[in-house]
């Protein structure tokens, strides 16, 4: 097994916004009148997707199972970045895929297992990070979602919705310069979450935060009238591929178009644990 592929695969995540329904239900937003306000489901797979492919063909012979994979680990920056400051989960994913593989279990069984684990630390190293650092990550996934969506819509789609139809393979697809500066992106993300400068989320945040969600959804909703359910269900987004992606990319420009401070806000809700 290609651990250096597995563990990379691995680092794709699915981040969810949750639409206003489930506002509603936590007490967040009262009634609205004037507008039907939508908060846009965005399957966000590429926040969290292949970053860095690096070639290593040649096998490694003497090595276990989980050494072969604690150094496919180490090869990748952002992940000795996460192996310095969680330790302990470092090595129990490196234990779990070794153990998985063992058993018998497919590359994108072990992929699926420890997707979530990587994608829950970083979460939660994104509400403790700087705005400049939120606003960056936030760009640099827009990026990639233009370069997979020149490729083709159902390249962009399935980046955006592997769930759907399946999903792609990033690191073939967005030029090199683009997943080099989303690495050290992540890298400064996760190093600032811990400095001297980290951020705290507050209750005014949140709030604003929620604010400037009402205020960008009806455009959302003006713009793309039914077809914003696509969000809610993409599987309604057969043979509306090319609307689905335009859609996330709309939400997020809008996001960033907000001044620094209230972008960051908006992002870190959108992302948070609390929202999955």
């Amino acid at each position: 097994m290609n651990w250096a592929h597995v563990l990379l695969a691995g680092y794709i995540g699915a981040v969810i916004a949750i639409v206003v329904g489930m506002f509603r239900k936590k007490g967040w937003l009262g009634k609205i009148s004037g507008a039907v306000i939508f908060v846009v489901a965005i399957i966000a797979w590429n926040l969290f997707d292949v970053h860095y492919l690096i070639p290593r063909e040649s096998p490694d012979y003497g090595l276990t199972e989980e050494q072969q994979f604690e150094k496919a680990m180490l090869s990748n920056p952002a992940f000795q970045v996460i192996k310095e400051q969680e330790p302990a989960l470092t090595q129990k994913i490196i234990s779990q895929a070794a153990q998985m593989k063992k058993a018998g279990s497919s590359e994108q069984q072990v992929i699926d297992a420890i997707q979530p684990q990587i994608l829950q630390l970083q979460m939660a190293r994104l509400q403790q990070a700087p705005d400049a650092n939120v606003i960056e990550y936030m760009k640099i996934n827009l990026e990639q979602i233009a370069a997979v969506a020149k490729i083709g819509d159902d390249e962009c789609f399935r980046f955006l919705f592997p769930a759907v139809k399946g999903g792609i393979n990033p690191a073939r697809l967005v030029p090199r310069e683009i997943m080099d500066r989303r690495m050290a992106s992540d890298m400064s993300m996760m190093y600032a979450s811990h400095g001297p400068k980290k951020h705290t989320v507050t209750a005014e945040e949140k709030q604003l935060a929620l604010q400037d969600l009402q205020a960008i959804s009806p455009g959302l909703v003006q713009r793309y009238g039914d077809d914003i359910q696509i969000m809610a269900d993409p599987t309604k987004a057969i043979g509306k591929e090319k609307i689905a992606c335009e859609i996330v990319q709309d939400l997020w420009s809008q996001v960033l178009k907000l001044p620094t401070a209230r972008a960051a806000g908006v992002i870190r809700l959108m992302l948070s644990a609390e929202m999955q």
